[in-house]
């Protein structure tokens, strides 16, 4: 985790995680990013809504960036909706259109085309928010203690 006050030392897509974050602070959700749903998956942002609604959000920063991803169908599983970002710039007719659409940058994100919602059962939804809980705890834990020794 990259930790920066100074955006110009963030990857693209980092960029475009930082405005989805934005985006949903304001809508009232929360998020984190580079959750680690399975092993072997790890989600770019996760978003936890108001009414535990669970969200995932790939960011995708270029053509090749996309055309190199081969699990973002593994993610389906493990969220209620999901999502693509990318920015304004991105070829949006290579996205699948039976998937969510968020065109961001660095400070802001717009949901262009919603997700269709496959609701998680209660089981899966409950490991999923202690998963949420455990990785914003941790993350915050590393930002007060640095060389706390915490393993990710």
């Amino acid at each position: 985790m990259q930790i920066a006050s100074d955006i110009t030392t963030l990857m693209p897509g980092q960029l475009l995680a930082r405005g989805v974050a934005r985006h949903f602070s304001a809508l009232g959700w929360v998020t984190v990013e580079e959750l680690v749903p399975a092993r072997g998956l790890r989600v770019d942002v996760m978003a936890l809504g108001p009414k535990g609604e669970i969200w995932v959000v790939e960011c995708k920063s270029s053509r090749a960036d996309f055309m190199s991803d081969a699990k973002w169908e593994g993610y389906l599983e493990w969220c209620d909706r999901f999502f693509w970002a990318v920015d304004s710039d991105f070829p949006v007719d290579l996205l699948p259109e039976e998937t969510g659409l968020i065109i961001a940058d660095a400070y802001d994100g717009e949901i262009i085309r919603m997700g269709p919602e496959t609701k998680l059962a209660a089981p899966r939804r409950k490991v999923m928010v202690q998963k949420f809980a455990t990785h914003a705890a941790r993350r915050l834990q590393a930002l007060r203690d640095p060389s706390g020794g915490l393993q990710w």
